[in-house]
Order: C-alpha cells, then sequence, then structure tokens
C-alpha cells in the first residue's frame, strides 16, 4: 500500500515589502472576516499582501488591495482561479482601533505585515508604519549586506 506524501501548507504568508518600504512600530493581531473560498485560498497560501494597506472607516477596520487566489468551479476547467482585490473587515478591539486612529492622524500608514494561517482562525498582524526615503531603503540594503559579510567572514573564521 502506497503511503500519500504529506502536503506541508504555509502557515505564515507575510509581507515583506512592508518591512523596506516602511519604517513599522506597534503591531496588532486581528481576525479577518473571508467566506469559504477566501478561506480555502488563504489556507493554501494564494494570498499576495504586497501593495495592500488598512483604512479606518466608521470606526471599522478595513484591508484593502489584498489579493486572494480563489479557486473557480467551473466545469471542464480544472484548477481554474480568479484574483479578488475587495475590502474585507478586520476584526480588532476598540482600543486598538482607537490607537491605529490617533497614529494614522500623525501621518502614519496602517500595513499588514504577516497573515497567519496556522490555527483555528485566520489572524492578520498589522503594523503602524512611517514611509522610507530613498536614502533609508539604501540604508537598510548596506547595514543588510554588512551583516551578512560580518557573518560569513565569522563563519569562515570558525572553521578554520
Amino acid at each position: 500500500m502506497a503511503k500519500k506524501a504529506k502536503v506541508t501548507k504555509p502557515r505564515v504568508i507575510s509581507n515583506r515589502r512592508a518591512t523596506f518600504d516602511y519604517a513599522l512600530e506597534e503591531e496588532i493581531s486581528a481576525g479577518i472576516v473571508l467566506t469559504g473560498p477566501e478561506t480555502r485560498a488563504a489556507r493554501d497560501g494564494h494570498v499576495q499582501l504586497k501593495g495592500s494597506y488598512v483604512t479606518i472607516r466608521d470606526n471599522e477596520l478595513w484591508l484593502n488591495n489584498a489579493s486572494f487566489s480563489l479557486k473557480l468551479n467551473e466545469k471542464g476547467k480544472p484548477g481554474a482561479r480568479t484574483i479578488d482585490t475587495s475590502p474585507r473587515k478586520l476584526l480588532a478591539s476598540r482600543k486598538q482601533i482607537n490607537a491605529l486612529a490617533i497614529g494614522k492622524k500623525d501621518g502614519m500608514t496602517i500595513v499588514p505585515k504577516k497573515m497567519l494561517t496556522g490555527g483555528r482562525y485566520i489572524k492578520i498582524i498589522i503594523a503602524l508604519g512611517k514611509g522610507k526615503k530613498t536614502y533609508d531603503k539604501r540604508e537598510t540594503i548596506k547595514r543588510r549586506d554588512q551583516e551578512r559579510d560580518a557573518r560569513r567572514s565569522l563563519l569562515f573564521a570558525i572553521k578554520k
């Protein structure tokens, strides 16, 4: 009897561009309201957070521009998908929403950082961020390269 190979699904969908484009501060974990196909897409890892942002409308948090690749159930088209970028409501406490609103008034942006799909509920980690200038981004790249070179030289020194 042949054993089926266990398929590992991604537990975390991250927005790597957020840490590059923004200087992030405090993080908040919030729930997200999804339909069945959207939940399936998130659990399968077919979500893109790049370019998405969070707005506050009517004292509620809304996730905008997040791409969910939804599976279509059309006959004769196996594996057909469509991309949905409609706004989705986020679930957070009133205290957290008020703290984010204060940061938003100070000129900061609310950016989704990660989507956690491991447990029973799908959560999203959002953070307040201030946009980086071009020279800040270059400095980040330079610092990252220096740290990588230092680790590499330490590793070679230990091996010798």
